[in-house]
């Protein structure tokens, strides 16, 4: 962060503003923020400022956090958050949208009832990260409105 910066307004990388981050990155906590900027100003200069960048950046971003509602949460571990994720840009099959689907099954669960998803103690590993994606996606729409 520059001299005199604010960390509201401006992450460690001088380029990119808190403010220009997507919503649920705004709402997530400072690390976040950091790994997205720095990684989404390397990506411009590497890509140009396009949608690669801001995938690069976020494929950064989900081998640190998962999202969790409607911001992003630090993962126990670090590394791809599914399988998909791990095959990089070349992988035809959609990701889990920041649900880290190779935590465990007690994790997820966990994070499930946090949640609110309800049939959760009867779901699959498969189902819960399903269920979690669908509370996600409704509590990121919530918090835009």
């Amino acid at each position: 962060m520059r001299p005199g910066g604010d960390r509201r307004t401006m992450c460690r990388m001088p380029r990119t503003r808190v403010e220009d981050m997507p919503s649920t990155i705004q709402r997530s906590d400072r690390k976040a923020q950091e790994t997205y900027g720095a990684t989404l100003d390397s990506a411009i200069a590497e890509y140009g400022d396009g949608e690669r960048a801001h995938r690069t950046a976020l494929s950064s971003l989900k081998h640190t956090h998962e999202k969790v509602g409607d911001h992003w949460e630090p993962k126990a571990h670090k590394g791809p958050s599914d399988a998909h994720a791990e095959g990089g840009r070349d992988d035809p099959h959609p990701t889990a949208g920041g649900v880290d689907a190779n935590a465990t099954k007690a994790h997820l669960l966990e994070v499930a009832k946090r949640l609110g998803v309800s049939g959760r103690s009867r779901m699959t590993k498969d189902e819960l990260v399903e269920g979690i994606q669908k509370a996600n996606d409704r509590a990121t729409a919530k918090a835009r409105r």
